[in-house]
């Protein structure tokens, strides 16, 4: 009996080993783990692996929990010997936990969206007792609604920044029209030239919610409607536009896994930083150019990367007066290899734009890095 034990606990071991080089499991892992309330699926997979987003190659809960996907606190895990992390449920008496802490990206959830267009949408044309701004309890005036019925409900939206390539942000006028000499075209000298050039969305930042109450009528061209939510103190103004209201337009459980096949080749870059900062760390939100369309999906996982820079090669040429940290290459200049600074989780998808959170790194994050493959060297 001793000598089988012995055995099956070798090949086990050596199964376990096998399987670790291709998913990198942590050496010092533990051998079980109590989750805990306030957890996320990241930080328990770091536990585990070093590439937290191969978690799903390892990940099967035991045939007991109803759900293989959701992770409870109190739920034990331990590293199983046939390559799998698998579950002990807890008391089931908390919400299962998540990829992402939900309290830092719920604005970008609830109050922010990218669209492809918005020439067609329903927009303000003025305010109760010719204001120039609204807020709650008020009333604004909409031509566009056409079919609307009283009682529904309207997000009322500001277009702020057109996402594109090469240009990787342009900012909006009131009225949606890209401002002049705006797209803060410094920044085109700090990110490397892209050859994609492409119009990639419009995003939309949420300010209030309102209730159709009179519709368009022989007196009047326009539909009423009653605001009734202000977001953050932000106030309406003439120029706004509407989107109708979603139920549930968002997803609220992330599991981290790798990009798909077809993203390989795409040039997908950092468009923006959270309250439009050049550069950010763990725990703020990026937008990147690639989306659905693209074939990224919420929990995609993707590293981040300084492109990079040509330098002038004064060993050569030292009474030459080109830059130090050049964007592109050419004669008298040495090529530096590109420089990983953070990986990052998508969380919301668009057609053309996706918002993902920082998860770790070694360096911030700036408008214009690439977003690679997370295998990436």
């Amino acid at each position: 009996m001793f000598e089988r034990t012995r055995t099956v606990l070798a090949v086990a071991m050596l199964t376990v080993a096998t399987y670790a080089t291709a998913v990198e499991v942590n050496g010092g892992h533990p051998e079980t783990y109590v989750v805990q309330k306030g957890d996320t699926l990241w930080d328990i997979s770091a536990r585990f692996l070093k590439k937290p987003w191969l978690w799903p190659e390892i990940w099967q809960a035991n045939p007991q929990v109803k759900n293989p996907h959701l992770i409870y606190p109190g739920d034990v895990l331990s590293l199983a010997y046939l390559d799998r992390v698998v579950a002990q449920p807890g008391p089931r008496q908390e919400q299962p936990i998540n990829a992402l802490p939900l309290d830092q990206i719920e604005p970008f959830l609830k109050q922010l969206s990218v669209v492809d267009e918005i020439d067609s949408l329903p927009y303000v044309v003025a305010l109760e007792d010719n204001r120039l701004r609204a807020t709650t309890g008020q009333t604004a005036y909409v031509r566009g609604l056409d079919g609307a019925e009283v009682g529904q409900r309207w997000a009322v939206v500001r277009p702020t920044v057109r996402y594109s390539l090469p240009k990787p942000t342009e900012d909006l006028t009131a009225n949606g029209d890209v401002t002049p000499g705006s797209g803060n075209l410094w920044k085109n000298f700090v990110a490397a030239p892209s050859k994609r050039n492409e119009m990639l969305g419009y995003e939309l930042a949420q300010l209030n919610v309102g209730t159709v109450v009179k519709l368009a009528d022989g007196q009047s061209e326009v539909t009423t409607l009653a605001l009734q939510g202000r977001v953050d103190g932000r106030e309406v103004r003439a120029g706004d536009r509407l989107v109708p209201v979603e139920a549930n337009p968002y997803d609220l459980q992330f599991f981290p896994h790798a990009p798909a096949a077809q993203t390989e080749g795409l040039d997908m870059r950092v468009l923006a930083v959270t309250d439009m900062y050049l550069a950010g760390g763990p725990r703020d939100v990026v937008a990147i150019s690639a989306g659905s369309a693209n074939g990224i999906d919420n929990g995609t996982v993707v590293s981040l990367w300084r492109q990079g820079r040509h330098v002038a090669h004064r060993m050569q040429y030292p009474n030459s007066s080109r830059m130090d940290d050049s964007l592109t290459s050419g004669a008298g200049r040495v090529s530096l290899p590109d420089e990983y600074a953070a990986h990052a989780m998508v969380f919301r998808t668009f057609d053309k734009v996706s918002y993902a959170l920082v998860m770790q790194g070694v360096k911030p994050v700036l408008v214009g890095y690439s977003a690679k493959h997370p295998d990436a060297q």
